[in-house]
């Protein structure tokens, strides 16, 4: 049942309501918010709220910098109590909003409405694309001071139980409160790594995705801190331990069939989804900078470690970058392996959408599917399979991304430039920093 702004304002009384946060991400997908006492609670689903977006990374400049709040009413939800002491001052809701200009209009620099861009694109087309992601994450210890550090809580492994995983109570009480904001929980686990953990929510469409990791994210965080612990998305925060990804099965329908699937073709996939693939796989390098944005993603994405780094595509190998699982029929989908949880989710699907539709409107036809373990194989052999590496660093993953005309267009002008602009800037910083590893190797010894 869709909400109105006269159910919305019904609920909000009858759950006795006390705040209202208004949500959105900014360029790099932090979230914000702006949170109202009841008073402003109609002003608020009129669309009506203004802010500064002079403030918030990537938006506006000064001269231009008033912006409206647009709530979308499908985002509705009112938040578990957290902890106690908010009992008595009442309930605190969200809705998630686009960002428009003062006459009304969307502003382009939205991530969400540059996402909203690629799934209209889709949709002319004829398509729906489905998005399910599996989120990873670290669960740390706090110092005394309650800073974060990186004392894992465990020393558990891939599917360990309790005692051994002494997260199973904390990922159990997460997906608690996430069942109870309405999400579908598949499955949770421990991870390879200690103190890492996955928990899987149900596919959905590319927005709903989008604004469910976000939500997410945030209920992650916020259980963890309950128990005095700190939860990190950060994709390599341990060296010499496996990192964080957030691997993406997408699947496209059309009419309510599942267009990756053909019964009598081979490995029972369409030309649709060859063509698909062949996007995604044409399209790596260049939107990898959006899909893996930190500098320390690129510590995540080497061999060894169970992440994709060879631009290859397979059916029963984890070594490549796209990989089919087994199941076929209306579950037929293509599990993107490159993207970690640090990424904004919004423009991430947005740049997947876009380069496999160029890849459907151009029939690019991908290499043949590589079934061997592609971390074993030479460099001669990859190259004879056209196995390429995606960008060893963030710097070189911004060339990629500053040379695609296709990520220009699918995340607009403004996105483009900002994003862009504040990456670089994040690499010039890290680039001045002098690491503790360059005094451990060469102070002593130069």
């Amino acid at each position: 049942m869709a909400h109105t702004k006269a159910s919305i304002l019904k609920t909000l009384k009858e759950q006795n309501v006390k705040f209202l946060r208004l949500q959105f991400v900014d360029i790099l997908g932090i979230v914000k918010n702006v949170e109202l006492p009841s008073g402003q609670f109609e002003k608020a689903l009129d669309g009506e709220m203004m802010f500064d977006g002079s403030s918030i990374e990537g938006f506006t400049r000064i001269e231009e910098s008033d912006m409206l709040l647009h709530p979308d009413l499908n985002t509705f939800l009112i938040f578990p109590q957290f902890s106690q002491e908010e009992s008595p001052r009442g309930k605190v809701a969200r809705l998630i909003c686009d960002v428009h200009l003062p006459d009304g209009t969307p502003f382009d620099g939205d991530p969400r409405w540059v996402l909203k861009n690629q799934i209209e694109r889709a949709r002319k087309k004829g398509y729906e694309l489905f998005a399910g992601p599996e989120p990873e994450f670290f669960i740390f210890e706090r110092s005394p001071e309650g800073d974060p550090t990186t004392i894992t809580h465990d020393r558990a492994g891939y599917f360990d139980l309790a005692p051994i995983d002494k997260g199973e109570r904390l990922r159990r009480e997460i997906t608690t409160a996430l069942l109870e904001l309405g999400f579908e929980i598949e499955a949770s686990h421990h991870e390879v790594s200690p103190g890492q953990h996955e928990i899987d929510f149900r596919y959905a469409g590319a927005l709903q995705t989008a604004d469910n990791i976000a939500t997410f994210k945030f209920v992650v965080k916020r259980v963890a801190l309950e128990h005095g612990l700190h939860a990190s998305f950060m994709p390599k925060p341990v060296a010499g331990a496996s990192g964080s990804g957030m691997h993406c099965h997408l699947s496209l329908f059309k009419n309510g069939k599942n267009v990756f699937f053909d019964e009598n073709a081979e490995h029972q996939l369409s030309a649709t989804a060859l063509h698909f693939i062949g996007g995604l796989l044409e399209h790596a390098s260049s939107m990898v900078a959006i899909t893996n944005p930190l500098v320390n993603s690129y510590k995540r994405l080497i061999a060894g470690f169970e992440a994709p780094v060879n631009i290859a595509w397979s059916t029963s190998n984890r070594s490549a970058l796209v990989r089919i699982p087994a199941r076929r029929g209306v579950g037929t989908r293509a599990e993107m392996r490159m993207p970690d949880p640090s990424c904004n989710p919004y423009l991430a699907l947005a740049v997947m959408i876009a380069a496999g539709l160029d890849g459907i409107e151009n029939e690019i036809v991908p290499p043949p599917a590589i079934q061997r373990n592609i971390y074993h194989m030479t460099v001669r052999e990859k190259r004879k399979h056209r196995i390429r590496e995606l960008p060893g660093d963030l710097n070189l993953a911004l060339d990629e991304l500053e040379k695609s005309e296709l990520m220009r267009e699918a995340l607009g002008e403004h996105a483009f430039e900002k994003f862009l602009e504040a990456k670089r800037a994040e690499w010039h910083d890290y680039s001045q920093v002098v690491h503790p590893w360059e005094l451990e190797r060469y102070l002593a010894n130069i």
